[in-house]
């Protein structure tokens, strides 16, 4: 995690370790790992959320069922399937990452954590 951050840009690098920081106090026994070529955090042994950046932001992957059920909460942002794109210096609020987390925690808690592969999930079937 240390060299994927250090490879990025400062102002980039600066919201992704912002980003880390409120990751690991919402989910303080998260896994952190790289995946996918971007830093991730598994909790309980499931993906719980990832953070990385492009040359012109910097995003957060996963967790779709809580952006699905609040999209107004995310509307100052680019959006794609499972990800949430912002500019470095117009980050997503920490208590919205905060919220974020606890959701997809209490999925997981809940049993209904499983991944975010579709393509996982069929090789499994």
């Amino acid at each position: 995690m240390a060299a994927y951050l250090a490879a990025a840009p400062r102002d980039k690098r600066a919201a992704l370790e912002r980003l880390r920081r409120v990751i690991k106090a919402a989910a303080p026994t998260a896994a952190e790992r790289l995946a996918y070529g971007i830093v991730g955090f598994k909790y309980e042994g499931k993906p719980l959320i990832y953070i990385g950046y492009a040359a012109d932001h910097c995003a957060i992957y996963g967790d779709s069922s809580f952006l699905n059920a609040h999209p107004d909460l995310f509307k100052r942002f680019e959006r794609t399937k499972g990800s949430v794109q912002f500019p470095p210096d117009r980050p997503i609020s920490d208590r919205l990452l905060t919220r974020m987390i606890k959701s997809r925690m209490k999925e997981i808690d809940a049993g209904r954590g499983t991944s975010y592969s579709r393509r996982g999930a069929r090789a499994r079937d």
